[in-house]
């Protein structure tokens, strides 16, 4: 035999009623099961407003219509015309006993929790009369059953303590005498031995169905409501949350008692007890198997089973020299708790037995300070206690699981997840039972911190990268469609998600809760924008609070440069192709990398150098694996490279220069990338990398241009100075060639100095070869000493240079 609680949306409509009736019909067992019902969806809530109301002497008629309308279009939908009478009478007659009741408050201006729990009974007696002569039409041996008169109580009215004992013996003698009947059991409500209504309190119909199916030693106990059984996480929260298969008695009364509100704590005790299994069904997904409670579950390869949280708490912190060493000084705080009905949600002490600090409900709060400081007023006076804090806004979360136990790192990634993603935790409990650990933080990080957890345990799915992107040129388009086409790869490959909230450039921005959709972004942007502000852009990114948040810089100005600092600063990882940041003072550069290490983020920049090719990344890991530098030298200017891979023959120095300008490769005045500025910024970024605080003015860098070139005052009169210069070129090509060499713009780091020089070289060195406009470095160290660690490639373009800062957000999204 098996008990079926409906709750309130399982009953809120004609439509989920005959759900219900359906799923009656096809429950297949021999025995009837007993169906425990809840109020109406919304009715209880209407009650308890419509009894407020009453006290204050406000109007409410309007809520007691709508109750009524509520089970009156019930009735005309699912009933036939000749059945209904009886139904509207006996419904009538309780909507008048309660308009009765509410009309004595309202002129007594009094309601006592007797009162109040009798105005709440309504709910479930008004639904229950109802539904069962609803399925009186599939089921004529169909009854309701008034449970108040079956489950007795104290008269701890709102919150009543069962009489277990006398309770079970009237459930068994009635369905005793009662087998043969469908019976429908009003969920909730009870009464003490005078027979005055009470109820069970917060989960009561879910308590009633437990107390039945331990009273009739049920084989099951099906709780129906509105999801799919008991979650990873709140689906409200976490997008990515799925239903757990199974989980232990502990594991589901751990993660309810933290705010799983699938099912409440005590009402599984009776069935925990009797080892009945709990099974957590959805009325809207019939089909689906759900969440089984049970003793023994079977083991599971998730290392947590779920993630569960409180979103309003309070906590209170007590502290003194007076409590160290003092025996029973817990006792007696918490005694007092208990003595006036405050319910501790969570404890943790400092093992110097200096301090305690302890949750409660952010009603209790005020309450709890005053007792307090009464309990303990000697104390405060004489100043052995300091006077007691109060912090509002804040909230738990608890990671809870069975596999915890005995497994090392769980704690590690839990604050890892939490302080990559800057979330500062208040406080941390953990029992000897190691099946929970929870912490306290604050609200407004919640759901950040409830993503960003459930990312970093649960490995079968997708992690998701937030990120935020300034730059709609070339290298933001050509990013943009890059991840669009990679997209599913990721996914498959490598379980990442990467979602475009912000974009930016100079003229308008975009910021979308939802995601921005990759192939209708600049219809988006067009469509939705607001005007370009870099403050209010970065403002809205840290307000979204989003977890696993990446800022991406595909511009050339040195504004957004500006902001780096505080959004590392706010535990958002930055992904720069701009190299303005790092090649202005050290003291930016130091600052950059200090804030990253300090929040636990990551400052990825590897294409201020070379683009796409892995620069700086190797640099990084030759000197993080021990490797001593001897030095480098590159040539990291694709333009520069091109012209003196193309200087030979009969090509003139100005022809190929125009000729580099025709095809892109040089800026509108090509002196802007022949005075070798560029290549100076990129080559005192890998000296800094390499662990010399050096500055622009310390990097030499030899002119390749004769002055007179330099100083034309037009890019035409550049040309003609060029010409002029021909002769000076040409000896300088004539010299290589005679030597068997070509002429090379080379930069060099070595022994803490910089350099750029025009070089020639002989097929000896690495550089020999270089052809089109390859940027080219070797790294000269103990370990390649004899044949230098030689990158080669592209080290200019959209395509290269955007694959580059796809690779580092890949990489921010690794960690």
């Amino acid at each position: 035999m098996k008990i079926l609680k409906f709750g309130g949306t399982s009953v809120g409509s004609a439509d989920s009623i005959r759900t219900l009736v359906e799923i009656l019909r096809n429950s297949g067992d021999e025995d009837y099961p007993v169906v425990v019902l809840s109020a109406m969806h919304g009715v209880t809530n209407l009650l308890q407003a419509m009894a407020e109301k009453a006290l204050v002497a406000g109007d409410y008629t309007a809520d007691l219509k709508e109750i009524e309308q509520k089970h009156f279009e019930v009735v005309k939908a699912l009933l036939p015309a000749s059945a209904q009478n009886p139904v509207f009478t006996k419904l009538k007659i309780y909507f008048n006993e309660l308009e009765d009741i509410l009309s004595s408050v309202y002129h007594l201006k009094e309601l006592s929790p007797q009162t109040r729990d009798l105005i709440l009974s309504f709910g479930e007696r008004c639904s229950t009369f109802m539904v069962s002569h609803i399925a009186k039409q599939s089921f004529p041996n169909a009854v309701p059953v008034d449970g108040s008169e079956l489950i007795k109580t104290d008269s701890n009215f709102g919150q009543a303590k069962v009489d277990t004992e006398l309770t079970e013996t009237l459930i068994q003698d009635f369905y005793q005498a009662n087998s043969t009947q469908l019976l429908f059991v009003t969920g909730f409500i009870a009464s003490n031995n005078e027979g005055r209504m009470t109820t069970l309190g917060r989960g009561g119909s879910d308590f009633t169905a437990a107390i039945w199916g331990s009273a009739l030693q049920a084989s099951q106990i099906e709780i129906w409501t509105d999801v799919d059984g008991m979650l990873t996480a709140d689906p409200r929260m976490v997008e990515k949350a799925f239903s757990l298969p199974e989980l232990s008695y502990t594991e589901a009364m751990e993660l309810s008692y933290f705010g799983a509100k699938v099912i409440y704590p005590p009402t599984m005790i009776p069935a925990f007890l009797k080892k009945i299994p709990i099974v957590i069904k959805n009325t809207f997904n019939v089909d689906f198997e759900g969440t089984c409670i049970k003793h023994g579950a079977n083991t599971s390869d998730l290392p947590i089973k779920g993630i569960s949280s409180i979103d309003e708490i309070s906590i209170l912190n007590l502290s003194g020299s007076g409590m160290v060493g003092k025996a029973g000084f817990s006792g007696r705080l918490f005694s007092l708790l208990s003595r006036e009905q405050i319910n501790v949600v969570l404890i943790t002490q400092s093992s110097s037995e200096h301090s305690i600090t302890f949750a409660v409900k952010p009603a209790d709060a005020l309450k709890a300070l005053a007792l307090i400081s009464k309990e303990f007023e000697l104390e405060l006076q004489a100043k052995k206690l300091e006077y007691p804090e109060v912090e509002n806004g804040l909230a738990i979360m608890a990671i809870v699981g069975e596999n915890m136990k005995h497994t090392p790192g769980i704690a590690g990634k839990l604050f890892n997840a939490l302080g990559r993603n800057g979330i500062n935790v208040r406080a941390i409990a953990q029992g000897s039972s190691e099946y929970n650990i929870s912490v306290i933080l604050s609200k407004v990080d919640l759901s950040k911190a409830v993503n960003a957890v459930h990312d970093a345990f649960f490995a079968n799915l997708k992690k998701t990268l937030h990120i935020f992107c300034l730059g709609t040129g070339n290298i933001g388009k050509t990013l943009f469609s890059q991840l669009l086409v990679q997209s599913p790869l990721l996914a498959k490959n490598n379980d990442l998600e990467v979602k475009v909230m912000g974009i930016s450039n100079t003229r308008q921005m975009y910021l979308n809760e939802e995601s921005i959709d990759l192939v209708n972004w600049e219809n988006e942007l067009n469509t939705y924008a607001e005007p370009a502000d870099l403050k209010e852009f970065v403002r809205k990114m840290k307000d979204m609070n989003l977890p696993n948040c990446v800022f991406v810089d595909n511009t050339a100005s040195a504004n957004p440069v500006n902001f780096y600092k505080e959004i590392l600063e706010s535990s958002i990882s930055v992904v720069t192709c701009n190299k303005i940041g790092n090649s202005a003072d050290y003291e930016q550069y130091a600052a950059f990398k200090k804030a990253a290490r300090k929040f636990g983020v990551d400052f990825y920049y590897e294409t201020n150098v070379g683009a796409g090719l892995p620069i700086i990344r190797t640099l990084k890991d030759l000197m993080m694996s021990g490797d001593n530098l001897f030095s480098i030298e590159a040539i990291l200017s694709g333009t520069i490279s091109y012209i003196f891979n193309n200087f030979k023959d009969d090509v003139r120095f100005h022809e190929i220069v125009k000729a580099a300008q025709d095809k892109g490769y040089t800026e509108p005045d090509p002196r802007d990338d022949l005075n070798g500025k560029d290549f100076m910024r990129k080559m005192l970024i890998l000296a800094r990398d390499a662990g010399y605080p050096l500055e622009e003015a310390d990097v030499e860098i030899q002119s390749m241009l004769p002055p007179a070139c330099m100083a034309a005052e037009s890019v035409a009169d550049f040309y003609v100075e060029l010409e002029n210069n021909t002769a000076y070129f040409e000896n300088l090509k004539k010299q290589a060639a005679d030597g068997g060499k070509v002429l090379r713009y080379i930069g060099k780091l070595e022994g803490g100095k910089v350099s750029i020089t025009l070089q020639m070289v002989d097929d000896s060195h690495p550089f020999y070869m270089l052809s089109g406009s390859d940027n080219i470095i070797s790294f000269v160290t103990d370990r390649y000493k004899d044949r230098p660690l030689v990158i080669k490639g592209p080290g200019a373009g959209a395509e290269v240079t955007a694959a580059g800062v796809f690779a580092d957000i890949i990489n921010v999204g690794k960690k």
